[in-house]
């Protein structure tokens, strides 16, 4: 479990990043962070591995304080940042330089992950170009098996073909004990595998709510014509009339759309608060 408490944050005491952001994120879900460039989704990020320390407030995971970096708490999380960085190594030398700091890395599941995303070098990873580095180390990070997998903005820089691959993965090393924790603004590479959305801006925290729990409250469609009746989240002109997310009066089944969806919260974010306050 990872909880904030009453979270803030700023590099300089005139502009906090985070204002009193408490959230708590549970075992065995995927949660996808998304907000604009600039929003503080590294920032937080930083934080949650204890590379930044709160300014107020605090950040515990599964018990522990990330800002004391202590060798217990670090073999239990990696963070992918969103620029990678590999030394000048082999594949072989890497692994046998960092996989004994994680006492759950598998072998076995790193060269099957390598397979799955079709890295083969037999040089150095440094010669590689910035996809085949962000892939190596997204193979690498799954065979640690750590309780905590954090990555920020994990598909940058992946071809298509690649982020299937991704999904498929990230889908495979889900456990009841894991949290896997994702940072991104492009909305559309992880529509199908969160579990949970979790919308900032300006340092507020706007949405927190599972999947289903957003396709229950909210209807995402196209219409002829829009309802008087039903808050109006988001719309959009289209070809066949205007796509809209509205509140689900109705108790309609519909499919998600993140995009949409960002878009409205950031937007309108008092009918967001509205639509959400029972959660």
């Amino acid at each position: 479990m990872i909880e904030f408490n009453n979270l803030s944050f700023g590099y300089t005491s005139k502009k906090l990043l985070y204002k009193n952001l408490s959230l708590t994120i549970n075992q065995g879900r995927i949660y996808g962070l998304f907000g604009k460039n600039g929003a503080g989704k590294s920032t937080l990020l930083k934080n949650m591995v204890g590379t930044l320390f709160p300014a107020e407030g605090s950040i515990l995971i599964n018990g522990m304080t990330p800002q004391k970096r202590q060798p217990s708490f670090l073999q239990t999380i990696y963070y992918i940042p969103e620029d990678v960085f590999v030394p000048s190594l082999t594949i072989k030398q890497y692994k046998n330089l960092f996989a004994p700091f994680y006492p759950e890395f598998n072998e076995d599941n790193f060269h099957t992950y390598l397979n799955d995303l079709e890295v083969s070098v037999d040089g150095k990873l440094n010669k590689l170009s910035f996809g085949q580095q962000k892939k190596f180390v997204i193979a690498f990070a799954l065979a640690c098996n750590t309780k905590v997998l954090l990555m920020d903005e994990p598909t940058n820089g992946l071809d298509i073909p690649s982020k299937t691959q991704f999904r498929k993965l990230i889908a495979s090393v889900m456990f009841d004990d894991r949290i896997i924790f994702i940072s991104t603004h492009q909305v559309r590479d992880l529509e199908n595998m969160i579990d949970n959305v979790i919308i900032v801006d300006n340092g507020d925290l706007l949405l927190h709510a599972s999947v289903a729990s957003i396709c229950n409250k909210l209807c995402f469609k196209t219409v002829t014509e829009i309802p008087v009746d039903a808050k109006i989240l988001y719309e959009e002109k289209a070809l066949k009339g205007t796509a809209v997310v509205m509140e689900n009066i109705y108790a309609e089944d519909s499919k998600l759309n993140l995009e949409q969806l960002f878009t409205g919260v950031t937007e309108n974010p008092a009918i967001a608060k509205q639509l959400f306050s029972s959660n």
